[in-house]
């Protein structure tokens, strides 16, 4: 089990930028793959981004692509999510989740979550 806590979150512009931070408690942090997810009220958790163990494979979900960058540093027990010309419709709650089995975009998956991390982009 690995304890999961989001930072980073905000209010910004259309256009503008964040990065998100999932720091996790647990030696055996580098064991587990990480997924970013989003949820806004009324609607299923949807998947992000996730990236594997050692951080050399990444998956990103289409509406992402080429705007958000996921990351981590298992020295510092830390995954990062760089999230460039936003828009409104990312305006979400940002989850991190981390599973032991490999990277994988469902929910049910994953079984270690953070509480969230708010994030609204103004048009």
């Amino acid at each position: 089990q690995v304890q999961l806590v989001e930072s980073g979150g905000g209010l910004v512009q259309a256009g503008g930028s964040l990065r998100l931070s999932c720091a996790a408690s647990g030696r055996t942090f580098s064991t587990y793959a990480v997924g970013w997810f989003r949820q806004t009220p009324g609607k299923e958790r949807e998947f992000v981004v996730g990236i594997s163990m050692t951080g050399g494979r990444t998956y990103y979900a289409d509406s992402v692509k080429g705007r958000f960058t996921i990351s981590r540093d298992n020295a510092k027990n830390t995954v990062y999510l760089q999230m460039n010309s936003l828009k409104p419709e990312d305006t979400a709650v940002y989850y991190c989740a981390a599973d032991r089995f490999g990277l994988g975009s469902r929910t049910a998956k994953y079984e270690n979550w953070g509480q969230g991390t708010q994030v609204t982009v103004s048009s």
